[in-house]
């Protein structure tokens, strides 16, 4: 591993030089949705960034265990301890069952994660099929002295945790300042403190998720699922932990307090959080009338958008800026997205067709380094995509006879737009795509007509006719595939 990669870590406040616990493996957990609606625009921000972080991390020779949940249990609608079960909320009022809705929002998730070329991470675990694992980890809570039950639900001691420990650590803020800013019981609750939150919650009678516990018919607290299963399946001590700067208080704040509370330390030696998006400097939220879903998106079909925007275009936009810096969107930016992405695609195509010089009058290298220092430098994709936009430039005047390079500088070049732009960055050349679809249905029926005839032939015994349609349909791209029971044919 020659590149020295710098990540931000959110918890020490500087970025540090990402060295793996047991190289050349990496664990990374991020958390993922809670499957109870559509996915929407802040959804693609954590996925495109993560899946950045992924890519890069194996180009770099890394062998990376990416873990990404689903949370299908235990997210409230108010806070972590209060209200009703997000997911049992729809059920409710969709009379459906909970795994219904879980199921039917995960495939919508996964869908538009295909769309947007997001890599399927590694491991993808539920939180309803780890309550196992959760009430361990809540007994190991309880067994060192953090934790009280209360009424059939499990509480986490943030006073007793904060003696000894201090809680805060991740988000900055200190145990005042949150009694300060959070209501007080009035004696009514089971909690000790209101600043005090869930581990285990007891079920009411009407809530229609629920497990057996040595406490009580009930369900786990929103952030026990991560501990549980982050650690399940990377260690207690893991290398990378990732989500979007809202859960970094208090979901990825108490994450870090159950964990030392029953392990003695963090178990994430660094966690990365990606900034927001905002809608013409607003904050997304249905109460605004701004909340836009990617299926909306990619259709055109909400009133504020004055356009359809595909897939690449949305994730180019996310590129754009730096992860950690707030993403506005607006039709003006996404619309000068779309210009980029066209331009860079050109530059490929342009690049495709170059013819060789004599000599080259610029050294590719430039580009080569360029693109390595600002990805090592905390995955700085701006500066990626100007460099990328600076020798589409150079591209053009070759092709225009102003510049010039030789077959193995083209080569090269090809190499490295590559590796940066479709392998790491994680684009896709959409238009390519689309004519390649629609030739493939053109070419489908001439195809199988052909395939037939050399399936008749091979009846017959005649292997001369059954080779010359085979090796004509090589010599075109089509790559033909015999089977026991068949072919199977596709277009290279």
């Amino acid at each position: 591993m020659q590149t020295k990669l710098l990540l931000y870590n959110t918890l020490t406040r500087r970025k540090e030089e990402f060295e793996p616990i047991n190289p050349p493996h990496v664990g990374m957990y991020v958390c993922g949705p809670t499957v109870y609606g559509d996915p929407h625009l802040g959804h693609a921000r954590p996925a495109v960034t993560f899946d950045l972080l992924f890519r890069y991390l194996r180009s770099l020779g890394y062998k990376v265990r990416y873990v990404r949940n689903i949370t299908d249990v235990g997210h409230l609608e108010h806070d972590a301890d209060d209200g009703e079960d997000k997911i049992a909320r729809k059920a409710r009022l969709e009379q459906l069952e909970p795994m219904e809705v879980a199921h039917f929002y995960t495939e919508r998730y996964h869908r538009a994660m295909d769309a947007l070329n997001v890599e399927s991470p590694s491991i993808e675990p539920r939180a309803s099929g780890h309550i196992i694992e959760q009430i361990a980890f809540v007994q190991r809570i309880l067994d060192r002295g953090f934790a009280y039950v209360s009424n059939g639900s499990v509480y986490f001691d943030v006073e007793a945790y904060n003696k000894k420990y201090r809680y805060g650590r991740l988000s900055g803020r200190n145990l005042d300042d949150i009694v300060a800013n959070t209501r007080e019981l009035d004696g009514q609750g089971d909690k000790r403190h209101s600043y005090d939150f869930a581990l285990w919650k007891k079920a009411a009678p009407e809530h229609i998720m629920h497990w057996p516990s040595p406490w009580s018919e009930g369900f786990p607290g929103w952030h026990m699922e991560c501990s549980a299963m982050s650690t399940k399946y990377l260690g207690e001590k893991f290398d990378i932990h990732g989500g979007g700067m809202d859960l970094m208080f208090p979901h990825h704040e108490c994450e870090i307090a159950q964990a030392t509370a029953a392990l003695g330390r963090d178990s994430a030696a660094c966690w990365v959080h990606n900034n927001m998006i905002t809608i013409n400097g607003k904050k997304m939220g249905k109460s605004l009338g701004n909340f836009i879903t990617l299926e909306e998106l990619f259709t055109g079909s909400h009133e504020l958008l004055a356009q359809a925007y595909s897939p690449m275009t949305i994730r180019f936009f996310v590129l754009q800026a730096h992860y950690r810096s707030t993403l506005d969107f607006s039709n003006e930016a996404l619309q000068a997205a779309e210009k980029g992405l066209d331009r860079l695609m050109k530059g490929c195509e342009v690049l495709g067709k170059l013819r060789p010089a004599e000599r080259s009058t610029a050294d590719p290298a430039e580009l080569e380094a360029r693109c390595a220092e600002a990805m090592a430098d905390d995955l700085n994709s701006p500066m990626v995509i100007s460099a990328l936009f600076d020798w589409v430039r150079i591209i053009n005047q070759a092709d225009g006879g102003q510049q010039g390079f030789t077959a193995a500088d083209i080569e090269r070049l090809k190499d490295i737009f590559r590796r940066y732009a479709f392998e790491i960055l994680g684009l896709r050349d959409e238009k390519a795509a689309d004519a390649a679809g629609a030739g493939r249905d053109y070419v489908t029926p001439l195809v199988e007509m052909l395939l037939d005839m050399r399936r008749a032939a091979k009846e017959a015994r005649d292997w001369t006719t059954s080779d010359r349609i085979r090796d004509g349909l090589t010599a075109v791209g089509v790559r033909v595939k015999d089977r026991k029971d068949g072919c199977d044919w596709e277009l290279e």
